[in-house]
């Protein structure tokens, strides 16, 4: 009997085999290919097999289904404002994350705040997809501005664009010298965001200003005395040769038409974006950013500095909560910093509470609670490197600078003249641990004997995690402890007294 077939000639073998597998395959296909098309009557041979492999390969391609493109709708209606300004930065955003195609701006709007519409338009800019204007009836004034940053200009049958001139706020006449100045320059920023789309600098221009005159060709479409403004029917004229459109790239009856017919042939799965009463509220909230951050972060060290947990650990939860929740809702951030600041925060709690006096968890804690903060308020968007550069983290750091300093005045306040009053009695000394009441003469400035305790010993009622309560003497006092945390029932002796009460140290007698 023969031994193991060697290693090599075990390959050899199977190699041998899958080979005449398939040449007999290809053998067989090219019968059913030379019977399928067999030569032509005047001699000419037909089709080879590669030719037919090749045509296979084009028609499956061909028909091969369609990725459906996705497509994202953000309203503008009503005045251009800031509310505006977060929907459209928050959906262009989310846009981006989700790899949307398409971004299309359902626009009726007389116009608005011309810092709020340059912002627009810079985060327009920051889209690498394309953008779209559907003009429902109205694009004036700055929607007009908006609408020119888009790649196309598309018009309801009723639509009308124009009457882009620069107004005071109140609807008023701007100074004769500075509104020059302005149409100076809004002109400039048209010709730059208008280059290779047509006649679009041209015809934006004669929206903006009176004295301009458009003329193509021949044809004068606007004298100079007055502003342009255009019907949906005007806006696709045709001027010049090759002719090109005055400014729309079509008239569609409704929006679903637009987004069904004519942004591409395959099926668009949409996403609707609707503006609701969140934007008006972040508006608010943002313009209290600092006295937010800085009565949050004044509450969250009272709660640090007195036992248990009580009203002022869930006002520094709410406030700092509204921070978070104004900047996400204005589109500078997602849910990322709030992570962090719960991990800074955790951080910070484990150093409280199981390594006490280690002080690098705690210094952790602190910069990632206080960095989330300043990344909740920075302009950052997806897939773009982070640069810390000015123009992002400045507002941030400003904002967090003037709540600390905030939190800080507060606090030198508090520590003078709250610990005196009937408030503090209500407020912090009902946050002991089980609800335990403070005795007569907690408070040291009211101790007998004035800072007869320093010295004397007693028993940690609460633990002191830093702050809590201590008996000495049959009198229970509001403390706390320099460095690390004392448990409950644990001896200790009063060392010196504070603002908020007695310091502590423990006791090894």
């Amino acid at each position: 009997m023969l031994g193991p077939m060697p290693r090599f000639l075990r390959n050899f073998f199977w190699c041998a085999c899958l080979t005449g597998c398939l040449t007999l395959a290809v053998g067989a296909t090219a019968q059913e290919i030379a019977q399928e098309n067999p030569p032509a009557r005047d001699g000419s041979k037909g089709q080879s097999a590669g030719d037919v492999a090749a045509a296979t390969l084009a028609s499956s391609t061909t028909h091969a289904p369609a990725i459906p493109k996705r497509v994202v709708v953000i309203p503008v209606r009503e005045e251009i404002a800031k509310p505006i300004l977060y929907v459209i930065r928050r959906g262009l955003k989310e846009a981006i994350e989700e790899g949307a195609d398409i971004v299309v701006l359902d626009m009726k709007t007389p116009g608005g705040a011309l810092d709020v519409t340059f912002d627009i338009m810079e985060a327009l800019d920051r889209f690498p997809g394309k953008t779209v204007t559907y003009v429902d009836t109205e694009a004036l004034s700055a929607g007009a501005f908006i609408s020119a940053m888009t790649d196309e200009i598309w018009f309801a049958p009723t639509g009308v664009i124009g009457a882009a001139a620069p107004v005071l706020a109140t609807g008023g006449e701007i100074d004769a010298s500075m509104k020059q100045k302005i149409v100076s320059y809004l002109r400039a920023r048209v010709r730059a965001i208008s280059e290779g789309k047509g006649y679009r600098g041209q015809v934006i221009s004669a929206m903006i200003d009176s004295d301009y005159e458009l003329k193509i060709g021949d044809v004068v479409l606007k004298p100079k005395g007055e502003l342009l403004s255009l019907t949906a029917t005007e806006s696709i004229k045709t001027y010049g040769d090759p002719p090109h459109a005055l400014l729309g790239a079509g008239i569609a009856k409704d929006l679903a038409t637009l987004l069904h017919d004519n942004l591409g042939a395959t099926p668009a799965s949409t996403v609707h974006l609707e503006a609701n009463w969140a934007e008006q509220f972040a508006v608010l909230l943002n313009s209290l950013s600092p006295v937010l951050l800085g009565l949050g972060l004044l509450a969250a060290f009272i709660e640090f500095k007195t036992p248990g947990f009580g009203f002022f650990g869930v006002a520094a939860g709410i406030l700092l909560t509204a921070v978070f929740f104004g900047h996400y809702i204005a589109g500078f951030s997602g849910h990322e910093p709030i992570l962090f600041f719960l991990l800074g925060l955790a951080a910070f709690l484990i150093e409280l509470f199981f390594f006490p006096g280690v002080v690098v968890l705690a210094l952790l804690g602190i910069a990632l609670m206080l960095g989330s903060l300043v990344w909740s308020m920075a302009d950052l968007w997806p897939n773009e490197p982070v640069t810390f550069s000015p123009g992002i983290f400045l507002q941030p750091l400003v904002n967090l600078g003037v709540g600390i300093v905030i939190a800080i005045g507060l606090a030198v306040l508090l520590a003078r003249f709250l610990p005196r009053s009937w408030l503090w009695d209500r407020m912090v000394l009902s946050t002991s641990v089980a609800g335990s009441a403070q005795a007569a003469g907690g408070d040291p400035d009211r101790a007998p004997g004035g800072n007869s305790l320093i010295g004397k010993k007693g028993i940690a009622v609460t633990g002191l995690f830093p702050s809590g309560q201590i008996e000495v003497e049959g009198r229970r006092y509001e403390a706390r402890v320099a460095v690390g945390s004392i448990e409950r029932g644990a001896r200790i002796t009063v060392t010196s007294r504070a603002e908020f009460g007695w310091i502590v140290e423990r006791s090894e007698a």
